[in-house]
Order: C-alpha cells, then structure tokens, then sequence
C-alpha cells in the first residue's frame, strides 16, 4: 500500500510512506530538515507499523507540540485505517 500524507506544524510538506504486510518498506519526506528525515526513514524501514508508531508518537520538536517523527506516527496511525 502506498500512503501520502501532509503533515501539521512542522517543517516537513509531505510523507509519502510504502507498507506491505504490516510492515514499513519505505518513507520519504518533502521538506524540513533533509538528514534528520533520511535518517528517520531508514530507522523504521522493516518496522512493523505498531512498532513504528509506539517509538515515534508523541516526540516533541522544540516546543511544537509535534515533530516530523511524530507526523510520521499519525501518518502511519491513517495509513492502517484506511
């Protein structure tokens, strides 16, 4: 399943993240800070979508109330309700 969601409140534009079998195969941001995205994505390649979101939700971004991990997680969060 491929997935696009636009992010709230952060840098990031948009999330654009490949799931097969529960499992992350690939995300890619537009926008934001570039090192920090490419390295978020490749930490949760291979997750499990629970797992992913478990460690990401809730990470704070200098007093956003948010992040892109955690745009990531609710990005996730609508990707297996859909």
């Amino acid at each position: 399943m491929n997935f696009t969601y636009h992010p709230k409140g952060v840098c990031s534009r948009k999330i654009e993240i490949t799931i097969e079998d529960n499992i992350i195969k690939s995300v890619r941001f537009t926008g934001g800070c570039h090192g920090n995205s490419q390295g978020v994505s490749r930490l949760v390649e291979g997750y499990e979508v629970t797992e992913a979101i478990r460690r990401l939700e809730g990470i704070d971004c200098m007093g956003k109330g948010t992040s892109c991990p955690d745009q990531l997680s609710k990005a996730l969060k609508e990707a297996i309700r859909a």
